[in-house]
């Protein structure tokens, strides 16, 4: 029975969440600053390939790298892998204008990447057609091996995932955990988009030992959001409600109920759809009783922003 138990709660939320297109850059139109070393080596970048081959951008100033969708999209996701030159200090712009070639569109994110390496980076949808990589600075190449990006969609097919809109949010909780490793135990880690059950490494985030802990998570705006996911640390969560809405009246805990978790074995990730699907800018979960850590490697959050 156990072994069912925990099948089910190591899972996957169901199809009825809101869902990500698959890469829609895929072999997109793409535009590149001038480059009379390499020439225009900017569709190698939405090949679909991999590594196997790289654009390279050198420019005496901030070279950049584009892509222009067939049509304006919610962007939510959008991956970045690098070739042996590896990329620091790059930015992410998405937007619909060409003023500039589309560097003066919304900011999305700052980014460094190792070389030979991918990252993913997962926001609040972001409207737009065209999405541009910058690297600002002199004497710079932009060394792109493969762009994928990835939209907000409502239908669900097998190329879809859910979208976690947590890893834009900021998190907090009712103590931190004392002694030298109180610096591992940040409410944050909890939202940095790793399962890992490592408290020892800087991946969960713990409270102190206390009566009623709590750990809060503000969306910076209202969403309608439709699943949760937790994952366990070392301290079991047995009891843990998980409340949502806009308001901070007892620390988040007088939201509407998502779900009252029973059991999560350690490491483990437990998925709970909220039914209904609940509208706020506050997820929380929260302990009851005394001498309770709240333990949390990972707090996943499935829903769209209001409009």
């Amino acid at each position: 029975m156990l072994a069912v138990l925990l099948l089910l709660l190591v899972c996957v939320c169901d199809s009825t969440a809101f869902r990500l297109t698959g890469n829609i850059a895929l072999r997109a139109e793409t535009h590149q600053s001038a480059d009379p070393l390499n020439g225009d080596s900017a569709w190698r970048a939405v090949a679909g390939d991999g590594d196997r081959s790289c654009s390279s951008i050198s420019s005496k100033r901030s070279p950049w790298w584009r892509v222009s969708l067939a049509q304006t999209y919610r962007i939510a996701k959008i991956s970045i892998s690098t070739g042996t030159e590896g990329i620091s200090g790059a930015e992410i712009r998405i937007g619909s204008s060409l003023e500039e070639d589309g560097n003066h569109n919304q900011l999305v994110r700052v980014f460094s990447v190792r070389p030979g390496k991918a990252q993913v980076f997962k926001f609040r949808p972001v409207e737009g057609r065209f999405i541009t990589v910058i690297l600002p600075g002199v004497d710079r190449v932009l060394n792109l091996c493969e762009v994928e990006v990835f939209a907000l969609a409502e239908d669900s097919n097998s190329d879809s995932e859910l979208v976690n809109v947590a890893v834009s949010g900021r998190a907090t909780q009712s103590s931190m955990r004392l002694g030298s490793a109180a610096c591992l135990s940040l409410p944050q880690n909890a939202i940095d988009g790793n399962r890992q059950y490592d408290p020892s490494r800087g991946s969960c985030a713990q409270t102190d030992t206390e009566s009623a802990p709590w750990w809060r998570l503000d969306l910076l705006r209202t969403h309608t959001i439709t699943a949760v996911a937790l994952t366990r640390g070392d301290q079991d969560v047995n009891g843990a409600r998980v409340t949502i809405g806009d308001s901070l009246q007892d620390e988040g805990r007088a939201n509407p109920l998502c779900v009252s978790v029973s059991f999560i074995p350690a490491g483990g990730t437990g998925c709970f759809r909220c039914v209904p699907a609940l509208r706020g800018r506050y997820v929380t979960v929260a302990l009851a009783g005394v001498n309770r850590t709240l333990s949390l490697c990972e707090v996943e959050v499935f829903g769209v922003p209001d409009q």
